[in-house]
Order: C-alpha cells, then structure tokens, then sequence
C-alpha cells in the first residue's frame, strides 16, 4: 500500500534514554581543536543556491533496528566526530564572510527520525516501493541548519532485501563519499567478530604514467632513462589536453541531447530524485576482470558503457529506425575524485573512541572528466577493452589535481559564486556523476544490528543521472540517483545493467575456455 505525501513527511521521535556519554561531552573535549576551522572550498560550493548537495546511504539489515541501541551506538561514535557535532556558520565580525565550523551541543534524538508509513505485511515487494519511495521524498524536504547536518531515517519495514531499513542522509560539506564512507564503516564491526573493524579489499596496484616508478639507476641503462622522460611527456600532454577540455566543457562543450540528459529544470535545489539499486554477484565482476586482465574499475567503466548504450538504443528503436542508430553521441561523466589521502577506519575510530582530533578529514575535491562510449558492439568484451583504454588514459594525467588547485585559486580570486557557476555549467554540459566505492570483504553490523547491503548516493547537482557501484562481500550494488521527468523508467535501465554484466561475463567465460 502506497503511503500519501502526508505519511511521508510524519515524523517519530525515539523515547527518551539515558546514556553514560553525552554529545555535550563530545562537543565539549572538542571544540578547542575544532572552533573556527573554516569550511573548505567544496564545502562552501555545496552551501550554495542551485548547488546544495548531500549524501544519501541507504543500508538494509538482517534485523528490525533497536532504537535506543541504535541511539547509543550514535553518542558513542559519530557524535564525537567534530564535523558531526558542529554546524557551518558565518562569523559576521569576518570580513571574508567564510563559513566555519562552530561546536554546538548536540541531542541525538533531534538526528533519529522514524517515518509512520502503512506497509503491506503481506508484500514485502510492495514495501520496496514504499521505502523508495520516502527516500525519494526525502529531496524535496530541507535540513535544519541550526543543527549539525545529518540525521538518520529508521524504517522497520520488510522488504525483499532486509528486514528493516536505515537511510542517513548527511550535508554534503561534512565529507566527500570517501571520507563519509571510511566514518561510517569506523562505526561498525565485523558480524563473525564485534571485536574487530571490517576488511577491505587489497588496493590494487597503481601502473601508468601517473604512478611512475622513481628515476632509473645508473645501471638501468640510457632506454630506461629516456622511457622516464618520456611518460612526463605524456602526462604532460594529457593533461595539457584535459584541462583545456575541462574549460571547454565549462563554456561551450555539451554533451549530446538523449533522454538520459538533464533537462534545464534538473538543476533546481527541491528536484525530486529517485534511488533505485540492483545487486549484482561481484563474482561476475571478477570473472571479467581475471579473463581480461584488467581492474575492477576497468570493468565497471565497460558495462556503464554497454549499459547505457542498450537504454539508449532501445530508446532510439521506439522512435526511429534501428538501422540508424547515431555514432559518435557525446555522453561523458563527471568524476569527483579527493587528492588528499582519507584517513582510515582505524584512525577514525581511534578518533571517535578517543574524542580527539588526529585524522585529516574533509573534502578535498578535484574533478575528472569521462567518456562513455555509445556504441553497440558485436563483441561484448569490446566494451570492457575501451573501459581499459578510459582509465588507462586518466591514470596519465593531473585533471583532478589541477582542477582541484584552479578552483581553489578562482575561489580566492573571484569568490565562490563565480567558481559555483562554472562548477554548474561542467556539470550541466555532461551527462552523469559516476563513482565506484569499495566495502567491507565480510558481513558487518552496525550498532549490533546485521547489515545486508549499502547504497549510497547523492543529490543535488544539476544531472538526471548519477550511478554508484559499492561492494559488500561478495556483491556489488548499482545505485542510481535519477530524475523521473527525466527517466521515468529507471528499473529497467537497472536491467539494462544487470543483463550487461551477465553477457560480458559469459563472454569472458568463452575467452578463458578458448584460452
């Protein structure tokens, strides 16, 4: 049973507990350290009118959500968090007008938020579209800024995927998703063991120009040296070529018009958006990758490309004839990527359990542009090679470190409307957001409860399509942030990336036979 508009917005407060530690406490043992940091420049920029954007993470658990557990694990962890605990605020004494980031004493319960919606206990099918729906209407809605910028959504619903869900949804200033990411799982442990934080995946190792090895010894010979001298060539030319592609994007440069590209109503602050995900075996993923010979992201990047390209051929084959189906249509994602290192679930939780400040955490953000080509190939694998191919090239240039330093220097130069503007019109000119976060190898639990997946997303920026990968255990969600004026049939874009997993991985299954 759907729930009216009205359902949706009623709010529950959790019963009153008491509690050993107190977010006064928190906010207190930090604020010396905290009182007066000013907000980064990308903090600032998603302050801004048109531009407010935040973080939505959708977690399903095994169990139905213990509200005061729920509460205490909260003033135990994130409320002792400085960014959690304090508010963006204008000094009007500063001459500069810089937001910064005042301490404020927090109640916990003003952050938990329990919806009273009407399930079907019947239909756990018809559940998922009820909580997809509240979730969605969760971006039409505004955050109280006298507060700290986050609050958690309880729903004790079944679904087909969990027994219960939680939604936290964070001001986007308090992080990018790297950084919000490695946070959140810093207040979790492993299920098997409370005692332990979860795992991550190995990095992978870095190859490119990019991540050169150091200059040659005498030994290595005069190739080996020219070769060094050579990839700075390279990566010079590349990102020479990027950056003035970045600028060109910023005036004139627009993606090709399809009906995933955002309209100019897309851009308004209280656009409503839709979060759709799909799980697919990460498995398959992998199968693709050892076959290949490529990264995780490589793949990732080929079936985006196959993806969009079926959605898109099957839009064009309703309206025109198959046979002329456009070539070279311009759909390009932005990428926000942070150059500074984020600090790890360790050191976050030494931070969190101390109450002291030791972990550098922010945003730090540069931007990076990709090409998805459209294009249907006869052989699917053809797809993975050009998503090889995509980020082969990016690991050989500086577009997101530069971007980074431009927009921090047009900030001081012109101020932070002018640098929103521009930031608006790349953004506007491309097609989608895309990003591709890495979980936990092992079931976690979060605050005793067991988590069954996580979907993160975001809202807020002028694009009808943003698509996140996340890996838990052994799978990988497809979470997808759309515009329904846009794309009113976002489930079966989904199939469209599930059916593309399943043809390059049986693709990739008769190479290896082959081999």
């Amino acid at each position: 049973m759907a729930a009216s508009p009205d359902e949706l917005h009623k709010r529950k407060r959790p019963p009153k507990i008491n509690t050993e530690i107190t977010a006064e406490k928190a906010t207190a043992e930090c604020k010396n350290e905290w009182d007066g940091e000013p907000v980064s420049p990308a903090g600032r920029l998603f302050h801004e009118p048109n531009f407010n954007c935040h973080v939505i993470c959708i977690m399903g658990s095994d169990t139905p959500i213990n509200v005061d557990t729920f509460i205490e694990g909260i003033q135990a962890t994130i409320v002792k968090h400085p960014r959690f605990s304090s508010i963006p605020a204008l000094n009007e004494s500063d001459s500069k007008k810089v937001r910064r980031w005042r301490p404020v004493e927090v109640n916990v319960k003003d952050h938990i938020i329990i919806p009273s919606l009407s399930p079907d206990p019947t239909s756990p099918s018809s559940n998922d579209r009820l909580v997809e729906d509240y979730v969605s209407s969760l971006t039409v809605t505004t955050m109280d800024h006298s507060r700290p910028l986050w609050e958690f959504h309880i729903i004790n619903i079944p679904t087909t995927e969990s027994k219960a869900t939680v939604v936290l949804r964070c001001h986007h200033s308090l992080g990018d998703g790297m950084s919000l990411t490695s946070l959140l799982l810093a207040c979790t442990r492993r299920a098997d063991d409370p005692t332990k934080l979860p795992s991550l995946p190995e990095p992978p190792r870095r190859s490119g120009p990019l991540y050169a090895q150091p200059r040659p010894g005498n030994d290595d010979g005069v190739g080996a040296f020219l070769l060094w001298i050579f990839s700075f060539i390279v990566l010079f030319w590349h990102t020479l070529v990027d950056m003035m592609l970045f600028v060109a994007s910023s005036l004139f440069l627009r993606d090709t018009e399809t009906p995933i590209k955002g309209h100019k109503g897309v851009e308004g602050e209280h656009t409503r958006k839709r979060f759709v995900h799909r799980t697919i075996r990460l498995e398959d993923i992998k199968t693709v990758k050892n076959a290949m010979g490529c990264t995780v992201n490589d793949v990732l990047l080929g079936v985006t490309s196959a993806a969009l390209s079926r959605y898109l051929y099957r839009k064009h084959c309703d309206t025109k004839d198959e046979k002329k189906f456009p070539r070279n249509i311009r759909v390009r994602s932005t990428l926000l990527v942070n150059i500074r290192p984020t600090p790890g679930m360790h050191a976050l939780a030494e931070m969190m359990e101390s109450g002291k400040n030791g972990a550098k955490y922010g945003n730090h953000l540069g931007y990076m542009v990709l090409q998805f080509p459209i294009v249907i190939h006869e052989d699917p694998l053809d797809y993975v090679r050009q998503g090889k191919a995509i980020a082969t090239r990016k690991k050989s240039s500086l577009e997101a470190v530069l971007t980074y330093f431009s927009a921090d220097l047009i900030v001081k130069l012109f101020g932070i409307k002018f640098a929103c503007t521009l930031t608006r019109r790349v953004l506007m000119n491309t097609t989608l957001s895309f990003s591709n976060l890495v979980g936990p190898i092992e079931q976690i639990s979060f605050y005793g409860h067991p988590v069954a997946y996580i979907a993160p997303s975001v809202y807020g920026h002028p694009q009808a399509l943003t698509v996140h990968y996340q890996s838990y255990m052994n799978t990988m969600k497809v979470v997808m942030a759309v515009d329904d004026s846009v794309i009113p049939d976002s489930h079966q874009l989904l199939d469209d990336f599930a059916e593309s997993v399943t043809i390059i991985k049986d693709a990739a299954e008769n190479l290896s036979k082959k081999n």
